[in-house]
């Protein structure tokens, strides 16, 4: 796995999934992709996880793919372990798209595609992520291009998810 440091891209990272299984980000290569740390008992959830599955819907077919990244960090709002977690996303939601193993993304145990998502694109307050649900597009060589806030609706986001995927 690259070190956050000799990393170029997103693709250089390998992550675990919600089983606990490596996955080597450099399968979504070509891809468009959202990555977005996730709550199931946030305020945010509701709107988040509809429109997400919106989007994923309406774009998947094109090359988009919603990296959903579980994390407790925020009011400790996503309690349950990582069976619980996909269970409610997938069950509630229909969300088809994958889902990580629950990450610190703040802090000296955040995971190393945080750190790299917030070096490429501090955010408002710097680079820290502030809440659930703050997220990340990336192009489909793996480089950030932008990164939106928690209150920021994934539906919202849909022209740049377009531009990236050549969809005019």
């Amino acid at each position: 796995m690259a070190s956050q440091s000799s990393a170029q891209s997103v693709h250089d990272f390998t992550v675990k999934d919600a089983r606990g299984n490596d996955v080597d980000l450099s399968i979504y290569k070509g891809k468009v992709l959202l990555i977005v740390n996730v709550a199931s008992q946030c305020g945010l959830t509701n709107s988040n996880y509809t429109e997400l599955t919106q989007l994923y819907d309406k774009y998947k077919d094109q090359g988009l793919e919603i990296l959903a990244f579980p994390c407790n960090q925020f009011g400790s709002q996503e309690p349950g372990n990582n069976e619980q977690i996909v269970e409610f996303a997938c069950t509630r939601f229909k969300a088809d798209y994958p889902i990580f193993d629950k990450v610190d993304v703040n802090g000296k145990n955040a995971a190393p595609i945080y750190k790299f998502l917030k070096s490429s694109k501090g955010g408002l307050f710097g680079d820290s992520i502030k809440w659930n649900f703050s997220k990340f597009l990336v192009d489909k060589d793996g480089k950030v291009v932008d990164r939106y806030a928690p209150t920021t609706s994934p539906l919202s986001i849909e022209k740049d998810v377009k531009k990236l995927l050549g969809i005019a």
